[in-house]
């Protein structure tokens, strides 16, 4: 395989015809904007695709896409594990977009989903939140969730991962209907 690591935006936006464009983020995510003719195979799914994967890497170069590049990250990292050689998007979506380059939505999407990290500010800010409030109200025992949390973020940080967004991706409005899923891997195979 030709393709580096990671390719810029620039060099992606190039190559876009050639490559085959994996994008790792939730459903919702995807659908909220996506590089053009990327497939949405959520990264929890992966495993599931590797055959497919495999099948188009073998006519050319795969491309893996995020929001930002962590899980793109990941996904690369897993592919490897299986003998699939893919690349990774320098800053995923967001720089894509930061670059001026054109994202996609699907007409169907009907309302917008949160991103991911949005919904783990939520989260974790309304856990913290509560956790305050109980531990005035009920118990100082309870401001040990505010503390739990924060060790969780800086975890977080420390390792590039996050439990609190894989939590978040098993919820239903962040998983892939299962025939949808079965209609991206088809597309992947007719590839």
């Amino acid at each position: 395989m030709t393709t580096p690591t990671a390719l810029a935006t620039d060099e992606a936006r190039t190559r876009l015809r050639e490559l085959t464009v994996i994008d790792v983020r939730t459903p919702g995510e995807y659908a909220g904007g996506h590089l053009p003719g990327a497939l949405n195979i959520p990264l929890d799914r992966l495993q599931r695709a590797l055959p497919d994967i495999r099948h188009a890497a073998g006519r050319g170069d795969v491309l893996v896409v995020c929001a930002s590049g962590a899980r793109s990250q990941n996904a690369c990292k897993i592919l490897a594990e299986n003998g699939i050689t893919a690349a990774t998007l320098s800053g995923g979506t967001g720089a894509w977009a930061a670059d001026g380059h054109e994202l996609h939505r699907p007409q169907s999407a009907s309302r917008a989903t949160w991103g991911m990290e949005r919904q783990v500010r939520l989260t974790a800010g309304v856990i913290v939140l509560l956790g305050l409030l109980l531990g005035l109200v009920v118990h100082p025992a309870f401001q040990l969730i505010p503390a739990g949390i924060a060790g969780g973020l800086v975890f977080s940080a420390l390792t590039n991962t996050c439990g609190m967004a894989a939590m978040l991706a098993k919820l239903p409005h962040n998983r892939p209907r299962a025939a949808d899923l079965d209609n991206t891997l088809a597309a992947l195979r007719n590839r």
